[in-house]
């Protein structure tokens, strides 16, 4: 069992610190059809062992200077109603039932995945823009410039800006939701939404989705404060303790392997733990 959960926590490290989410999307099911842990005490697990190797992965984010701070803040902050209602729910949620909403989860994130095309990540040198992303991707790439004149985004600016607002509060809440409910950080929802709504470039949107996955693991945590002495702690060190150093040579991924190859694979695993999953599972939810 030790040599499984060192071997999972390294995988879910590597998916954390390379893609910026994705692990607790694994270590659920490997707590649950590993290592023999309850669908409840699983989803709790899964929170310290991803919240964990989140925050040491964005310390090495930024130091390589590929976090928003103040993006990530706000993210985490307008998510932490939604974590607590979440949290508070799945108290409530049948076991299996819980389990297929989970499978459910990762097939829409395998398919989204699939269908998601990332930019590459920002040139090595180039600039910072005054926000603090780099000149190729912290908001506005060359070919954004060169198609849409200024004059003409500053005019619809303000507009603009209230609408990437909105939205960016509006995902923050539902990614919360997930945290508190699934045990899930949410990561693969945050990256495509701090790359579509906001416009970072995907290096950086990795290194504060990290940021925002620790934020909601903390607030999911203590939420479930009640049932934290329930938990396997033993394990639990092992499982992060690996995962912790799988994070750290997963950032280091992000700019070495092309960003389709890493989403394309990580899709492709969602979807067959989700039919593993749902195989598991149906049976015990059907009426017959």
């Amino acid at each position: 069992m030790i040599a499984v959960a060192i071997a999972v926590g390294i995988a879910i490290g590597l998916l954390l610190g390379a893609l910026g989410g994705g692990g607790s999307i694994l270590a659920v099911p490997a707590l649950v059809y590993l290592l023999d842990q309850t669908p409840h005490a699983a989803t709790s697990g899964a929170l310290v062992v991803v919240g964990l190797s989140a925050l040491v992965a964005t310390v090495a984010h930024a130091r390589a200077g590929r976090v928003r701070p103040g993006t990530g803040v706000a993210f985490g902050i307008f998510g932490a109603a939604g974590t607590y209602l979440g949290t508070r729910a799945a108290t409530h949620v049948d076991p299996n039932l819980l389990l297929a909403g989970f499978a459910v989860l990762m097939t829409v994130t395998g398919a989204g995945m699939l269908r998601q095309h990332p930019a590459g990540p920002a040139p090595v040198g180039a600039a910072p823009d005054p926000t603090g992303g780099s000149a190729a991707g912290g908001g506005t790439s060359p070919v954004r410039t060169a198609t849409r004149p200024a004059p003409h985004r500053h005019t619809t600016g303000r507009s603009t800006g209230a609408y990437r607002a909105a939205r960016l509060v509006a995902t923050a809440v539902v990614v919360g939701l997930l945290t508190g409910v699934f045990g899930v950080g949410g990561g693969f929802v945050i990256v495509p939404a701090l790359v579509l709504v906001i416009g970072l470039d995907l290096a950086t949107a990795v290194g504060t989705s990290l940021l925002v996955i620790t934020l909601n693991a903390g607030t999911a945590l203590a939420a479930r404060a009640d049932t934290l002495a329930t938990l396997n702690w033993a394990l639990l060190a092992v499982f992060t303790t690996a995962a912790i150093t799988g994070s750290l040579a997963g950032h280091r991924i992000t700019t070495r392997v092309p960003p389709r190859t890493l989403s394309t694979a990580f899709a492709v695993l969602c979807l067959l733990l989700a039919g593993y999953i749902a195989v598991r599972t149906m049976p015990h939810l059907l009426p017959w």
